[in-house]
């Protein structure tokens, strides 16, 4: 069973995601959620406020869900997920000046080859699974191309020089990318992909499923989804809302969601917790 993690963004997090996209002034969202300026201020610095907000109208002026921040303000985090129901999952997290990152290593019980998802900053913990696990570490898949997710790519290339890398990238080589209807087989498990840029032009979710005794599916979403948040919109936050919608939350409600900072969560929670989703 893992249990609680932190969420990658407090309640100041989404609040300040939401007001920039959208464009507002401090000013105007402080009036409206019955702050001043210097406590919306510090809410969006650090999460915690001492006036609590109007968080109905809140969610109204930032095109958020207010019972869903409140339900945030009030504590909400995702259950904890019995890992035991994917026996050949890993979540790895690895650490650089403080900043988390999570990869993601799946693999068939009967032939034990393997699928990393990500690399995260350094590849010790993979190669230190992969040899307790006795794998046959065969695919890569990266879900966008920033740093603390593919970091590792060189160093992994020289400890498995066949690797098959995947990728939505198009500054990638044609060999790595990512086409339409690919699927990838590690012995029972069926791997497949869906586009869900906005955070990154490049931003891929890729669905791992036919776990044995019948898991659910996994869905490892990089930055596009967090639990109770997204990532910013560095490409387009109204392009990434979309994506997340139409590609993942589409996804059936015991979906496992895998995102690439903060806990884990499912489809399910995410629709009735996830204040970007009314």
């Amino acid at each position: 069973m893992i249990g609680a993690m932190i969420l990658e963004d407090h309640l100041g997090d989404i609040i300040g995601k939401s007001r920039q996209a959208l464009k507002l002034s401090p000013e105007t969202v402080a009036r409206i959620a019955g702050l001043s300026v210097m406590d919306l201020a510090s809410l969006e610095t650090s999460g915690q406020f001492t006036k609590r907000p109007d968080f109905l109208a809140l969610g109204d002026c930032l095109e958020l869900d207010g019972r869903k921040l409140a339900a945030l303000a009030d504590g909400w985090q995702p259950a904890p997920v019995d890992l035991s129901l994917w026996r050949e999952l890993r979540q790895i997290a690895t650490v650089q000046s403080g900043y988390a990152v999570n990869s993601y290593l799946v693999w068939d019980e009967v032939s034990r080859e393997a699928a990393l998802f990500d690399t995260g900053w350094e590849i010790a913990p993979v190669l230190s699974l992969v040899a307790e696990n006795r794998l046959e570490l065969k695919h890569l898949f990266i879900t966008h191309s920033h740093d603390d997710h593919n970091g590792g790519i060189n160093a992994l290339r020289e400890k498995f020089p066949k690797i098959r890398i995947h990728t939505g990238s198009r500054q990638s080589p044609v060999e790595q990318r990512n086409r339409a209807n690919d699927f990838i087989h590690l012995g029972s498990l069926r791997i497949t992909h869906r586009e869900t840029p906005g955070h990154s032009e490049d931003g891929v979710t890729y669905i791992a499923g036919n776990f044995p005794e019948d898991a659910p599916h996994v869905a490892i979403v990089g930055d596009a989804l967090f639990a109770g948040s997204i990532g910013r919109g560095f490409q387009s936050f109204d392009l990434l809302r979309q994506k997340v919608r139409e590609q993942i939350l589409s996804l059936p409600p015991a979906t496992l969601v895998c995102p690439g900072h903060g806990p884990l969560t499912t489809v399910a929670q995410e629709l009735a917790h996830n204040p970007f989703f009314k």
